[in-house]
């Protein structure tokens, strides 16, 4: 699973504000259009970010197999018929070309994963939405992305615990049955001592957040994050 990783990169000297509204405005070029071409734009733009993340796109791809796997049944639900000839070629294709919008906006989000820290992200979301909401949606996604990729490991050392027992002997559902109740009992229990930490550490809704400034780059990405937000919407 992807996390912060340090570095000196162009991504990683960014202020995450910027990247944010990158990321906004890179969801609306991706769904203005379904054409290859424009695709192939927003793929190759999405290479380039992750390029300026130092981030391989395979790496990156590998890091999102769950949700690449669960995009790929909707070419073949879409393809399915209840007559003959069963399956159709044109609608699956159809189905394939929107998905595939998808893949160059979770790789945008995995190099911003990948050069942002969890801290600068909290700052920059409880500065960019005002109020108790932005806390509270700060809060939540700095807590998300500490909280899961522990989860990630519990469940791997869990697995790897009932293989190493002969579990690879069982079937296939008392597997899945012994995994997913050991993982939701480890997960309580990392919420428990989670809630317990942070009472222990007085935590605050509004700390001293880290000091965010924009520099030139900064602004040349505001200016092609405005661009493609609006570029779209003219064509429109």
């Amino acid at each position: 699973m992807l996390t912060y990783e340090p570095g000196g990169t162009l991504a990683h000297r960014l202020d995450p504000r910027a990247k944010l509204a990158f990321q906004v405005a890179f969801a609306i070029a991706v769904f203005a259009s379904t054409s290859l071409l424009w695709l192939g734009a927003t793929a190759a733009l999405a290479v380039g970010c992750l390029l300026a993340a130092r981030l391989s796109p395979l790496r990156a791809l590998r890091a999102y197999w769950p949700v690449l796997l669960v995009l790929s049944l909707g070419p073949l639900l879409g393809g399915l018929a209840l007559g003959p000839p069963w399956f159709r070629v044109e609608p699956a294709l159809s189905s394939l070309q929107r998905v595939a919008r998808l893949v160059p906006l979770l790789l945008v989000s995995a190099a911003f994963v990948h050069s942002t820290p969890v801290r600068d992200t909290r700052a920059a979301i409880q500065r960019t939405v005002p109020g108790r909401f932005g806390q509270l949606l700060g809060v939540g996604v700095g807590l998300t992305f500490r909280f899961v990729p522990v989860l990630r490991a519990d469940v791997t050392r869990i697995r790897e615990a009932i293989r190493a027992r002969g579990g690879g002997r069982r079937s296939f559902r008392d597997r899945v049955q012994r995994l997913g109740t050991l993982s939701v009992v480890r997960a309580f229990a990392r919420a428990d001592r989670l809630s317990l930490a942070l009472r222990a550490r007085c935590f605050a809704y509004n700390p001293t957040l880290p000091d965010l400034r924009f520099s030139a780059v900064d602004y040349l990405v505001l200016a092609l994050s405005a661009a493609l937000a609006v570029g779209p919407l003219l064509l429109l």
